[in-house]
């Protein structure tokens, strides 16, 4: 069960302290961290996740030495849409005053947002859908997919002993092996146009699409797996937070 904090300290998430000791994305490493109701926590707890995030180690100085953790974990996060939890609800009406939505919104940085892989907006299941008896793909056959789509990535970095999955790619890496045609490479560049995507945003896009790839069990990036990519970058979009 990963560990769940509604309140935390920058410490006691990265570690630290007069004799340094390893926090909870540490305590986490080859694991996951869930932290709910992202913008609820303070922006200076959610800063200080950005070098364990990109580097995947921490790093505490103090005056007489330097200590590294490991950090390798899955940050799983979530968060309404708004205060009141209805904004773009296909049925009722958000009632929070001009202004709130996007200074909710914006308690968690750009910075942090290029950092993560996949933004989904989840919106509410009506009640036909929840009635409804079509029968919903197994989770054995997903597993079985996502179990041949690891071998895929072992064997693609069986030389690389500290790369395990797509996400540990380097951006030379990602140059290297996510490679896209000329159609491909007309759409990513109208998607980072028209959201204003970052450097490291488009490498994401890339290393999501490549995982879409070896997922579909296809040799080569094609554009339904860009274009899918594309589509997990909601929080990028021009007017989500109005």
């Amino acid at each position: 069960m990963p560990p769940m904090f509604d309140r935390v300290s920058d410490v006691a998430l990265v570690g630290g302290g007069g004799h340094p000791q390893p926090g909870e994305i540490s305590l986490a490493h080859n694991g996951v961290l869930f932290l709910d109701e992202l913008p609820e926590f303070k922006r200076t707890v959610l800063e200080v996740m950005r070098q364990p995030l990109e580097e995947r180690r921490v790093t505490i100085s103090r005056a007489k030495f330097t200590v590294d953790y490991p950090a390798s974990f899955m940050l799983v996060a979530s968060m309404n849409p708004c205060p009141c939890g209805y904004y773009n609800h296909p049925e009722k009406e958000c009632v929070c005053p001009p202004g709130v939505v996007q200074k909710y919104l914006s308690k968690v940085s750009g910075p942090l947002l290029d950092r993560i892989d996949l933004h989904v907006e989840v919106t509410p299941v009506n009640f036909n859908e929840l009635a409804s008896d079509r029968l919903a793909e197994k989770s054995e056959i997903i597993r079985e997919r996502v179990i041949k789509a690891r071998d895929i990535q072992i064997e693609r970095f069986g030389n690389k002993p500290d790369l395990h999955c797509n996400a540990q790619m380097t951006p030379q890496m990602v140059r290297d092996i996510c490679k896209v045609n000329e159609a491909g490479q007309n759409l990513l560049k109208k998607a980072m146009e028209k959201l204003g995507l970052s450097a490291r945003a488009y490498d994401r896009i890339l290393k999501v699409a490549r995982t879409i790839a070896d997922l579909a069990g296809s040799e080569n990036i094609n554009m339904e797996h860009l274009a899918e990519a594309i589509h997990f970058r909601s929080l990028d979009r021009e007017g989500w937070a109005g």
